[in-house]
């Protein structure tokens, strides 16, 4: 399996800004909803911070916008991600990362993300915006996925969909384990 790149930080310091501004919020009172530093927002406001997949969650529930509009630059129409390509986030509590493939364009509301995972931790999300599904489809390996009271163990093939606004898990139970996740916004 190939190492995904860092998570694109000019793009996010860029982001984080914007929506910021957009809702008019200080930093104290954003940092404050994430739950997490202010200095720490700080330091990702001038690219100099290293985003977990987690903090940026928080970040994006905060300001109330899909996770994607904190990750990805603009695109052209045609758009091709070659494995190993594509901003990636990494989760601190997990071997986990999560790739956007395809945010949502203007009026829709669903993302696209290459999920990579080993054995070891789950990776235990909070809940997202309220009315976020995700949909998830295993690509290799095997994995317990969906939400944290019952997760479903999956094979290859094998599709699932849960409540993205309630706890939910993603785990690794074989080496090399690869999914598709689409998260919708309603």
């Amino acid at each position: 399996m190939t190492t995904p790149r860092g998570a694109p930080l000019e793009t996010i310091a860029q982001s984080l800004r914007r929506e910021r501004e957009r809702v008019g919020l200080s930093l104290s009172e954003v940092a404050k909803r994430a739950g997490i530093a202010k200095s720490t927002l700080s330091q990702l406001e001038s690219a100099s911070g290293n985003p977990s997949v987690e903090t940026l969650w928080a970040l994006s529930v905060a300001l109330d916008v899909p996770f994607s509009r904190l990750v990805e630059p603009a695109r052209p129409r045609v758009q091709v991600i070659r494995a190993g390509e594509g901003p990636a986030v990494f989760s601190e509590r997990a071997n986990y990362v999560a790739t956007l493939l395809a945010s949502c364009p203007p009026n829709a509301r669903r993302d696209i993300y290459l999920i990579t995972a080993e054995p070891g931790s789950a990776r235990e999300s909070d809940p997202h915006m309220p009315g976020v599904v995700e949909h998830v489809v295993l690509c290799a390996g095997r994995g317990r996925i969906g939400l944290v009271e019952n997760p479903i163990e999956m094979a290859p093939g094998d599709y699932v969909a849960y409540p993205g606004d309630a706890e939910h898990v993603f785990e690794a139970l074989e080496p090399g384990t690869v999914a598709v996740m689409v998260s919708e916004h309603w």
